[in-house]
């Protein structure tokens, strides 16, 4: 992330959350709606989509009477468990976790002390999460991935074999697995022939995979479409395109999260097509999830709850330039 949007991203957050420290005096306290309460959000390592994700979890904090402390955890394991620890250790009623590493849970679990966990953003193995207890709160990050696929195979239905070039997140991270499975179980059930021409991890970064994807286009290499695991990943790839003198809109540029920039991208023709992460959304869901575990309550009756009540589900939504608009803010 380049230097100046790293600071852009910290004086929003600070604008946004400034309303979220702790109170020190403050432990399990009020009604049914959680008033009084102070809940802890630590976040992997903050961007632009888990700043709306920040938000919209601060939104209903705030309209609830909620106190949440928003914190990053700069992508450091340690940073993350030690914060967990001292909002078990003074007084917060629940943990709102972007974990760093979902292999990491059975620590962060321990290290909240029987705190219930609503886990955002990175979803931990089935086995480590618990109903009414230890919960996620997200997108299908499949369907995101089928999504993406889909469209490309229906826009290059006159052809027999595809050349795909595929940008990942983080190996360990939950978004790139299930984004990644949903677009080749996709392609693997089309009978078409799908070349992986280039496939890496770029760590949701734009500056990576505009390394990448430079280096890719010097191989010369045919392509049809280069599908990425966020959009950020994929402005990266528009950005090596621009420099290589290469119209971006002359291969299909996928990416997922739907965010200003990437709509933007669609919008000028750059980017063919992004999956709309309801981030704001999946920030209200969790808080709703969090302040019913924190009141000893079942999560049953909150929207988009999964059959086995271990998951609340935020829908992902198509985005393209038929109603990119809708997206635009």
């Amino acid at each position: 992330m380049k230097v100046n949007q790293k600071k852009r991203i910290a004086r929003v957050l600070a604008v946004c959350l400034g309303t979220a420290a702790i109170a020190c005096g403050c432990g399990k306290s009020g009604g049914e709606s959680g008033k009084g309460m102070k809940m802890l959000m630590t976040i992997s390592q903050m961007d632009t989509f888990r700043l709306t994700l920040a938000g919209g979890a601060q939104q209903t904090a705030e309209a609830n009477g909620i106190q949440l402390e928003v914190v990053d955890a700069e992508n450091v394991i340690e940073n993350q468990v030690d914060q967990i620890q001292k909002a078990a250790a003074n007084g917060y009623s629940a943990i709102l976790c972007g974990a760093i590493d979902v292999d990491t849970a059975v620590e962060l679990k321990a290290s909240a002390a029987g705190l219930p966990i609503v886990f955002v953003n990175s979803c931990p193995n089935d086995k480590n999460l618990e109903k009414d207890a230890y919960m996620y709160v997200g997108s299908n990050d499949a369907m995101a991935g089928e999504f993406q696929a889909q469209y490309v195979l229906d826009k290059l239905a006159s052809k027999d074999e595809i050349n795909v070039v595929l940008i990942k997140g983080p190996n360990r991270h939950s978004a790139t697995k299930g984004r990644t499975k949903g677009i080749k179980k996709t392609f693997a059930a089309s009978g078409k022939t799908i070349r992986y021409v280039f496939e890496d991890h770029a760590d949701w970064s734009t500056e990576k995979a505009e390394e990448m994807y430079e280096l890719f286009l010097q191989t010369g290499r045919e392509v049809d479409c280069v599908i990425c695991n966020n959009d950020a990943m994929a402005l990266g790839v528009v950005e090596a395109c621009k420099k290589a003198g290469i119209d971006p809109g002359s291969q299909l540029i996928l990416g997922v999260d739907a965010t200003a920039d990437g709509c933007k991208a669609i919008e000028n023709g750059e980017m063919a097509f992004t999956v709309y992460q309801p981030g704001t959304g999946q920030g209200q869901a969790a808080v709703e999830v969090a302040t019913a575990l924190a009141l000893g309550n079942s999560a049953k009756d909150v929207e988009g709850i999964a059959e086995d009540g271990k998951y609340v589900w935020v829908p992902f939504e198509k985005v393209d330039s038929s109603n990119v608009s809708q997206y635009m803010k």
